[in-house]
Formats: C-alpha cells, structure tokens, sequence
C-alpha cells in the first residue's frame, strides 16, 4: 500500500526533528556557537580534579563547584579517580568541546606536554591548580595557583629541629609519603628533608607511600610498626594518612601524640581535631579553598590579560592551642 503525499511529509518532518533533537542529545552543551563556549556568553570551564582521595580534595572540589556557580561560568567537572590517563582523556575531550579554559590539579608531575600542546594549538588557555607539572615549556599553561610544597615540608622540619633540641640519641622517624610521582609527595619530602639535615641525630628510617588515603597510612603505619620496634616520630605527607596512622598506633599499644610524635600537612577539620585534642603534634596549612582564585583567573586569562605565572595561597602552622582556637570557625 503507498502512502499519501501528505502522510509522508509529515513523517519526514517528525524525523527531521526527531534527528535534530537526537544530534543535540548527544552533543554538548557548550557547543552552540563556531566559537565554542556555551553560547549564552558564559565563560565555560573544563575542570579535572585528581580524585576524592581526602577531606582536603572534599573541600578544594566543594570550593571549586560553589565559585563557579557564584562567579557564573559554566563548569565542566570529571573525576580522574587518581589516574593520569583519566585526566588527559578528560582534558583531550574538554578541548573537542572547545570549552573556553582548561584548569587541573594534576596527578603527577610528568607527562603533561602533548596534552598541554593540543589544547595549546586549539588556543584554550590552562590554569593548574594545587598541584604544578614539569613541562619545561611554561608555555604550555598559564598559570599555577596553589600552595608552596616544599615550604610546608621545610616548616614541619623546622617545627621537628626546634623541639628536639634538647634529646638525646637517635631521633627515629617514618614519613608516610603522598602518592608517588605527584607535585606535593615530591616537595614535601624534599623541604621536610632539607630542614632535618640540620639536626643530625634525626633520621628517616622508613619512608613509603600511604597515597594521600586513611586506608594506606594506617595500613603502611602497620608495616613501620612492625618493621620498626623504636619509632619516634611520624610525619606524614597529608592529615588523612596521619588519621588512619593513629588507628594503627592506638592498636599497637602506642600513645600518638606521646610515644610517637605526629606531623601532618592540610589542617583539615578531622586533623585539626587531632591537634587539638593532642594525638598530632603539629600542621602546616595546605588550604583548599582555591576556587574563588581560581574563578578570577579564569575570567581574566579567558579575556587575554596577563597573569602571574606563579600564585600561592596564604598558609600557616598549628599547635595544639592554636588548633584548639581555630577550630570553631574552621571552613574545611
């Protein structure tokens, strides 16, 4: 049986707009106009984060989404779950989406170049944040926003040098390290041990990392324990690792805070309740809250002004009464 002239325009004309509202199902939101962007002017945003490993990537994730939303600009948010090739995929398909900057805190150091040239060549700038890379091409991004990991490391050490002035004999110390490779396990490590050189009779005796994760500092604390009969001091490279250490000191008949002294970096509420209620002994600051930094820059390397290359929050060092006093109006 043929169908009507009239039948059939009227199925074509369901299918064409069947077609179009399938192409735009698929398609991105950001894509509207030859230029990219979101097409309604807003600034669009490409942000990978490195994972949900800590309390403190809790907060840098909650303080980046809540920016965004109150500076306006559309964001674009994926979750590398720690693994490099998740955000250079991520990053590879924010170009596709010719969003109008590229902003990510990377997992590790290395690796970056190639990735960084294709969103160079498409002409989106790229801001890092928290973490930095080491692209010898300083090209290849805008800017770096976050903190000086190396100065945290130094300050904790500093902190260590002070307070064992006065001891005798060996100081025997374990560093439950950040995850291998990235930008902070690498300069904590580095500044901490710069400082300690000061004082001889302090000595790494074990160093491994605990990958930024309660799991993995109780459970490498466990294994220094084990391995280490005297252990003086901890110092580990974030508070979560220091928290899940705590629980593998309490199991082993150890009081943290006396027995083992404990040095974290962040001074994320849960930390800082360590602090205070004296199982850590001392923090340097890290803080999380970068968004509202982050979305400035955005908007000013989105209309070409110039940036500087470098930018570092404003941090600080807690003891225990320190901690005690902050707390109540603590934000993370």
């Amino acid at each position: 049986m043929r169908m009507s002239l009239a039948p059939r325009r009227a199925v074509a004309a369901l299918a064409a707009v069947l077609l179009a509202g399938g192409m735009a199902a698929c398609g991105n939101s950001d894509t509207g106009t030859d230029e990219g962007g979101s097409g309604d002017g807003k600034i669009v945003m490409g942000f990978s984060q490195v994972g949900a490993e800590s309390g403190w990537r809790t907060a840098n994730t909650n303080s980046i989404k809540e920016a965004a939303a109150e500076a306006g600009i559309e964001l674009k948010f994926d979750d590398a779950q720690q693994k490099q090739e998740n955000q250079i995929k991520a990053i590879r398909n924010y170009i596709q989406q010719k969003v109008d900057v590229i902003a990510f805190s990377p997992v590790v150091e290395s690796g970056w170049d190639t990735v960084l040239k294709e969103a160079k060549d498409a002409g989106i700038p790229v801001i890092l944040t928290d973490r930095a890379v080491d692209s010898a091409d300083k090209s290849l991004y805008k800017t770096f926003l976050g903190s000086d990991f190396v100065k945290e490391g130094r300050l904790s050490g500093e902190w260590l040098v002070e307070q064992m002035k006065s001891a005798t004999g060996d100081v025997n110390i374990v560093e439950l390290q950040g995850t291998t490779g990235s930008a902070p396990a690498n300069d904590r490590k580095k500044g901490f041990g710069e400082a300690i050189a000061a004082d001889p009779k302090l000595k790494v005796i074990a160093s491994q990392s605990g990958d930024f994760t309660r799991a993995g500092g109780k459970q490498v604390m466990e294994q220094f324990l084990k391995a280490h009969p005297k252990i003086d001091v901890l110092f580990a490279h974030n508070d979560d690792m220091g928290l899940g250490a705590l629980e593998a000191i309490t199991a082993a008949g150890k009081e943290p805070g006396k027995d083992i002294i404990i040095i974290t970096i962040d001074a994320v509420k849960d930390g800082m309740q360590a602090l205070a209620d004296g199982k850590f002994n001392f923090i340097a600051e890290c803080s999380p809250l970068l968004g509202p930094q982050l979305m400035e820059l955005a908007k000013k390397v989105h209309a070409g002004e110039e940036v500087p290359p470098r930018i570092e929050t404003e941090e600080t060092t807690f003891t225990q009464e320190q901690a005690k006093e902050a707390l109540p109006n603590r934000k993370y």
